[in-house]
Formats: C-alpha cells, sequence, structure tokens
C-alpha cells in the first residue's frame, strides 16, 4: 500500500505483492522493482505500476487537465448546478450541458473530484486529481460527437487532430 500526498489531495495505491518500493529521502527519489525481473507478468506490470505511481505524484502535486474543443456550428457547451433530465449523484454535484447538434441539451454529471469550466462556449476545461477519472469522462463527453473526418466536425480531446478526407468524384 502506497500513500502518496500533496497540495492537491492525497492518494492512496495498491502495489501488486512481488512489487517493492524502496523511497530514499535524500534523493527524493523512488525505486520500484519486482521480485523476479526474467519473469513476463511481473515484468509487464513493473512499467505499469511505475506509470500509476508517476500519474499519482503528479496528480496530487500539479492535477491533470483535459481541454475538449467543440467545433461545429452551434455546437455549444455549460456548466450548470442544476440539470432538467438527471438527479444529482452527491450533494452540490455540477453538470456540463452540451449542445451538439441533437434536438435536446445532453446533460452529463460530473463525478466526483473532477473541476469544469469553460473559457469559452466551445471550450471545456476538466481538472482533476485523479488522470483515469478526468480522461474516462473527458471520453464520455466526446463519445456524443466523436470527430469526423469529411467535415472536421465534433468533439475533440486535449489537442487530437485528424485528417480530412477527400470528397468522393465520379
Amino acid at each position: 500500500m502506497v500513500e502518496v500526498e500533496g497540495p492537491l489531495g492525497k492518494m492512496v495505491m495498491q502495489l501488486p505483492p512481488y512489487a517493492s518500493l524502496v523511497h530514499d529521502q535524500q534523493a527524493r527519489k523512488a525505486t520500484l522493482s519486482v521480485l523476479d525481473p526474467d519473469e513476463r507478468k511481473q515484468r509487464e506490470m513493473w512499467g505499469t505500476t511505475r506509470a500509476y505511481l508517476q500519474n499519482h505524484v503528479l496528480g496530487v502535486s500539479e492535477g491533470h487537465t483535459a481541454i475538449l474543443r467543440l467545433v461545429g456550428v452551434g455546437y455549444r457547451a455549460t456548466i450548470e448546478s442544476s440539470a432538467i433530465t438527471k438527479q444529482p449523484e452527491y450533494p452540490g454535484q455540477q453538470f456540463v450541458s452540451l449542445k451538439v447538434g441533437y434536438s435536446h441539451p445532453i446533460e452529463l454529471g460530473l463525478p466526483k473530484g473532477v473541476k469544469a469550466s469553460t473559457p469559452q462556449p466551445t471550450r471545456i476545461l476538466l481538472e482533476g486529481v485523479e488522470k483515469e477519472v478526468v480522461m474516462q469522462f473527458a471520453a464520455k463527453i466526446r463519445m456524443w460527437r466523436k470527430p469526423e473526418p469529411y467535415k472536421g466536425k465534433g468533439i475533440f480531446v486535449n489537442g487530437e487532430t485528424i485528417k480530412l478526407k477527400a470528397k468522393k468524384i465520379k
């Protein structure tokens, strides 16, 4: 069990039984190692566990962000304190309301620990401590209008680009 604390919060992570973490206080470094580096499963999880730990450390110190761009005529997003179609899952929950070409606005409740803001009507800024939760919610928003290759419309996450296809000519 590893606890990571920082100015933005505290996160706990369960290490696999074959992994060990050595923390050097003076060098301010942590070294992750496994029992048998020749065993494939341990080698695979070695890098995965290291990446999760790095994401936890970065999350509690700086936080993770996702910037979503809404590209299309009339595509807009707002952050609201109440929703018409959904009930709040926890007290004080906010909702992202999307107008992306459907006959009704799409309302999505923000997960716990994620803050959202709209610096412009066509931009959504998601911030949070847990990278997995922030990026999963960004993917959930993107799912409503994936970028399409003919007109270049859709919801783009973190500077994502697509190559436009040419029109079919007879």
